[in-house]
């Protein structure tokens, strides 16, 4: 399921480093239809600008043309920026240019290596859209399948009248107004139940090979089987049965159900009676573990799980009405925190199910801040087999797709695998307790001089958050005090110019 490396092989793989970062672009606004592309004849610049966004700047560097065409070029696509000067667009385009490249090549046939299965169920890559918003109606879940995503778990039906708040968003950014972390007090499908059958049977006539997985919600065991029924029955390839909506009106729906291990089977077993196709049990992380509810999922009759759904919360406390947002006439609720923010979370809840021997062989679908095919590698390394995607998409729409099936190709192209599935489970095994953790061994900083450029935060983080061993000489370069240094790596991370790595030395 995993291996495990040696110290050797570890300080060689802490040798990688990123060349070029979002920082880079941190004014590009990821345009629609975006100027700078319409400019250049030969550069898909923006496509490029969104590669390197989305940690995929080695895909968008082997895009670009063998010869390029910049050297000479008065930069037309930054005069026609909608943020003019802002953007580096010919500089980036010239440094992906530069980026060293290994003999890497696929074609479209090598896209079959991202081929994989929920449940014995085939998806042609592990990508789909979450119960949500953004996979709610037919026209949005069949643009989503014509821009390559394999499948969509669509919002969650049920019986309820469901009738939704204005505004039902509110977020936490980041100081270049990316969102962070995203909250919404959003419920289930608005939509009637017959209509959603509707749908259903719709979108697999016209996408028989995209994986359908229903969401449904019941109050009590006849409305699950019913569901499970009359879902099978429309056309879905699977259910995912939402036992952790944190924003229910009703008291015993959603999250609740979730935290309640017996309810969970019950309700799995009610849904399992209704019909013969997969069942995954969507778990709650408002809870201090998953197992409970997953074995009793399993029990129940469920043949997989999906994790996380999202974290109940507060966010934005107005200074001034003390309303938490988003605010209904002066009144805001609880509700569901997602986006990238809570991906160490979902990571952690993954990993509990992966490692748990008694869940072995159940397919686990995650999700939880996934943005990039970097963060869907962290989920399959920590044992999912299919990803599922919200939060980004609504910030930047079905178009993420691209990057993250060209990033995930070129990362197993890397690697050598001949499989997506290979990646499946194989960090496991590196995730132990803390008591089993070597403390034997001190990482020191180290401090590359070149791009230092001397703004101290290093020493003030060691000298008042951490062992007072850093201080600067004349010409404002750190200098470390090595009987002091713990190793602790606190320089590291605020570093703003990325000048510190690691070296090692063993006591």
């Amino acid at each position: 399921m995993g291996y495990m490396i040696s110290q050797e092989k570890e300080k060689e793989f802490m040798g990688y480093e990123r060349q070029i970062f979002r920082n880079d672009m941190i004014n590009c606004a990821l345009c629609e239809n975006a100027p700078c592309t319409k400019t250049c004849a030969k550069i898909d610049c923006a496509g490029a600008l969104r590669s390197i966004w989305f940690d995929n700047e080695d895909g968008a560097a082997r895009k670009l043309p063998e010869t390029l065409p910049c050297e000479d070029c008065d930069a037309p696509c930054e005069k026609a920026c909608i943020r003019p000067g802002k953007v580096p667009v010919k500089k980036l385009m010239q440094k992906l240019h530069e980026l060293p490249q290994e003999e890497i090549s696929y074609d479209k046939d090598a896209e079959s290596v991202l081929k994989t299965n929920i449940c014995g169920i085939p998806l042609e890559n592990p990508f789909l859209l979450s119960s949500s918003v953004v996979a709610s109606t037919y026209e949005m879940c069949a643009r989503a399948f014509d821009m390559g995503w394999a499948g969509a778990a669509f919002k969650t039906i049920s019986f309820l009248d469901i009738h939704e708040a204005s505004p039902r968003f509110s977020a936490i950014k980041g100081d270049n107004g990316t969102i962070i972390g995203f909250k919404n007090i959003e419920q289930l499908s608005d939509h009637a139940v017959t209509e959603n059958m509707e749908i259903f049977a719709r979108l697999k006539k016209n996408y028989p090979h995209k994986f359908l997985l229903v969401s449904i919600m019941g109050r009590n065991e006849e409305e699950w089987t019913t569901l499970a029924k009359m879902s099978a029955e429309a056309g879905a390839d699977a259910l995912e049965l939402n036992f952790s909506c944190p924003n229910m009106a009703e008291d015993g729906l959603g999250s609740d159900v979730g935290q309640i291990p017996e309810l969970v089977e019950k309700f799995t077993a009610a849904a399992r009676r209704g019909c013969n196709i997969p069942i995954l049990a969507k778990l709650t992380p408002n809870t201090g573990m998953m197992s409970e509810a997953a074995l009793a999922a399993k029990r129940g009759g469920a043949d997989g799980l999906a994790a996380i759904n999202t974290i109940k919360s507060i966010v934005n406390i107005n200074p001034h009405t003390y309303v938490s947002s988003p605010s209904v006439h002066g009144q805001s609720a609880v509700g569901g925190y997602s986006g990238a923010a809570v991906k160490p979370i979902a990571l952690r809840f993954i990993a509990e199910l992966g490692q748990n021997p008694e869940l072995k062989g159940m397919h686990i679908s995650g999700m939880g801040g996934v943005e990039t095919w970097k963060d869907a590698l962290e989920f399959m390394l920590m044992g999912s087999g299919s990803i599922q995607v919200t939060t980004a998409v609504m910030q930047y729409g079905y178009r993420i797709i691209d990057d993250l099936i060209d990033g995930l190709l070129g990362y197993i192209a890397e690697k050598g695998f001949r499989s997506v599935e290979e990646l499946v489970g194989l960090g496991l095994d590196a995730v132990c307790d803390t008591e089993k953790i070597e403390r034997d061994t001190i990482l020191y900083p180290k401090f590359q001089r070149s791009k230092c450029i001397g703004c101290g935060r290093c020493s003030i983080s060691c000298r008042d958050g951490g062992h007072q061993a850093i201080t600067l000489d004349e010409n404002r370069k750190p200098i470390l005090d090595p009987h002091k240094c713990v190793g602790c790596h606190l320089c590291a991370l605020v570093c703003p110019a990325e000048a510190i790595h690691s070296s090692r030395k063993r006591i």
